[in-house]
């Protein structure tokens, strides 16, 4: 992978610092995955494998279909000394381990704040590997559909979950700022083998675009600490990546050919449904869920 894209001027990224992760010109050595066996990390696996010699996975689970370049780890994110374990030797990190929906607190704190802590001070303390950190939309949830917003935009999370990927954006903002560690933070739309229903029309992120992110962060000479909101190049969407253009990346499918099908299949919802007014759609309406209820 040739890094020739010009990098962005020092104040769009915050403070860059140079790339201090892959040397090489054409891949890393060590790419890790975490959470490789969910749903994401299965349909990014394949597309992502040439980015290094070896892909590591991780997952608190096991995972018994390795292939050639690939290597297991089995990691539970809340435990510092195993997290060591996994980040150590790795030049590249793509973040997706972690709760992917709304839960209790407690259910959330341990993957997704404490765990996010134990990944930034692993990578801290072995060589500062470039990161790619699965945000969420969730985090903007309470923005409004008739709304267009660009990463400028203040968070307005729509439950615990958006809150921790917040947490996890700002966690990323300082451990770059104090000590060069660069992130990507991709507020991942809605990632399906298709959109399924007319909010996804403006969500949806293709997995095959969202590798092509991928690829362009572990590519491009300087990245600092962008967000960036994970879309397809969908005709319908409240999201706006025009400062982030320096990057590179071209989203090249579209929710368009669905959407004859959906319109045709699925009624719509009242005008005042969650799916409708949110940009979070129904985890705006989730209630807050306790341990104790």
């Amino acid at each position: 992978m040739k890094r020739t894209q010009q990098a962005p001027a020092l104040d769009t990224l915050g403070g860059a610092q140079p790339y201090a992760g892959n040397k090489r010109e054409d891949a890393m050595k060590r790419l890790l995955i975490t959470g490789a066996a969910g749903r994401l990390g299965s349909v990014l696996r394949p597309r992502l494998a040439p980015l290094a010699d070896v892909v590591r996975l991780a997952d608190r689970v096991d995972i018994a279909d390795a292939g050639p370049n690939e290597e297991v780890v089995r990691c539970e994110m809340d435990d510092p000394v195993a997290v060591d374990a996994m980040v150590e030797g790795c030049d590249g990190i793509v973040h997706l381990g972690g709760r992917p929906n709304e839960g209790t607190w407690e259910q959330i704190r341990a993957p997704n704040i404490d765990g996010v802590v134990h990944l930034y001070e692993a990578a801290r303390r072995f060589g500062s590997p470039r990161i790619v950190f699965a945000s969420s939309n969730h985090a903007t949830g309470f923005y409004r559909q008739d709304e267009r917003i660009d990463n400028r935009a203040l968070p307005r999370p729509d439950g615990y979950y958006g809150v921790s990927k917040v947490f996890g954006e700002m966690l990323a903002r300082m451990y770059h700022d104090k000590f060069g560690i660069e992130t990507a933070c991709v507020r991942i739309g809605s990632v399906f083998p298709e959109p399924v229903n007319h909010r996804m029309l403006a969500s949806w992120l293709s997995a095959d675009d969202f590798a092509a992110l991928i690829a362009r962060v572990f590519d491009v000479p300087l990245l600092g600490c962008p967000v960036i909101y994970g879309m397809s190049d969908n005709a319908t969407t409240w999201w706006d990546n025009a400062q982030v253009d320096w990057l590179g990346w071209q989203p090249r499918d579209t929710s368009e050919p669905w959407r004859a099908e959906i319109d045709r299949t699925q009624e719509r919802p009242a005008p005042d449904a969650p799916d409708v007014v949110w940009q979070g759609g129904r985890f705006t309406a989730l209630p807050i869920y306790r341990e104790d209820e």
